[in-house]
């Protein structure tokens, strides 16, 4: 199954002493990078957060942002009154300095007496991993639809790869006996400036050996068939990689792997055939469909930076 790395999810736990909201993104990356941002409350999660990531993800920048909000109890609003003679203490050794100092607002009296309320890590602990669970599955069910897109599209492409491989191989006999008419019609324009009686001086046998001699050397300059078969090859192999038949190996394991780094090194072997295509191009037809395959490997090449 071909999965993105680009994809978003999100999820929410609602607990009676309040509730988590976690945003997961996710975007291509050479290899797993974790970020995350965790209120000080939950910061105690933060390993058992990065291990359960690491266990799922296999590549990709992904940033977790993971959001608190407690539960709105009247009796969590009553302040104690430890709290506030401490508050009191401080305040008038601070104006025994600094006469001018205000007293705390109300509001900020209520924050500190909140910060005294600490979460107990048994019963947030596992309500954060089961909601990072979710999360994941979430995140994983988007990246499977992102990764279909792209698969798709890049089936597209090879398609049209299967096309412009299809018209070099129809292109290449008319090619040769182009050629050989024009050997044909440069051995008469010679023959003739030699002499008006040229004709006389070489057989019918000799002229035909002369330009199959040259048609055969060109044959073999402009001879592209083990390129072609081999970018057939590559598309084939392609196609079995992107539908996800990928076989087993002899010791039963898959042969999955990573299927972004896989891509890239046939990318980088059609891109190879695609050159010696090119280069051995007997026309400018041949040479501007090596140029519009090599774009279209460049697109797919664009496209499977994006898979796990």
């Amino acid at each position: 199954m071909i999965r993105s790395m680009t994809a978003f999810a999100n999820a929410r736990t609602e607990l009676e002493a309040g509730s988590i909201t976690m945003e997961l993104r996710s975007v291509n990356n050479r290899y797993l990078d974790l970020q995350l941002r965790l209120p000080e409350e939950l910061r105690f999660s933060e390993p058992s957060i990065r291990e359960l990531l690491s266990q799922r993800l296999q590549r990709g920048k992904v940033e977790l942002r993971v959001h608190f909000q407690r539960a709105f109890k009247v009796a969590d609003q009553q302040i104690s009154p430890e709290l506030l003679q401490q508050l009191a203490q401080q305040l008038q050794s601070a104006r025994s300095i600094i006469t001018d100092i205000p007293a705390p607002r109300l509001g900020e009296i209520l924050s500190l007496n909140q910060q005294d309320q600490s979460l107990d890590p048994e019963l947030w602990l596992p309500a954060i991993q089961q909601n990072l669970i979710i999360a994941l599955e979430d995140l994983d069910q988007a990246k499977q639809r992102e990764g279909a897109r792209l698969a798709d599209n890049m089936l597209e492409t090879a398609a049209q790869m299967t096309q412009l491989v299809d018209e070099v191989e129809r292109h290449l006999p008319q090619l040769l006996q182009e050629h050989q008419n024009k050997i044909t019609q440069r051995l008469t324009e010679v023959l003739s400036n030699i002499s008006p009686d040229g004709f006389a001086q070489i057989s019918g046998p000799e002229l035909s050996a002369r330009i199959a001699q040259e048609s055969s050397l060109f044959s073999l300059r402009i001879d592209v068939a083990e390129e072609i078969t081999r970018l057939r090859s590559h598309i084939q192999e392609l196609a079995v990689i992107l539908t996800g038949n990928t076989g087993t190996s002899a010791k039963g394991k898959t042969r999955q792997g990573s299927l972004g780094k896989r891509l890239d090194f046939l990318f980088q072997e059609m891109n190879r055939e695609a050159n010696t295509l090119g280069s051995k191009a007997g026309s400018i037809e041949v040479t501007r469909t090596a140029i519009d395959l090599k774009l279209l490997i460049e697109q797919m090449r664009e496209q499977a930076q994006n898979i796990e």
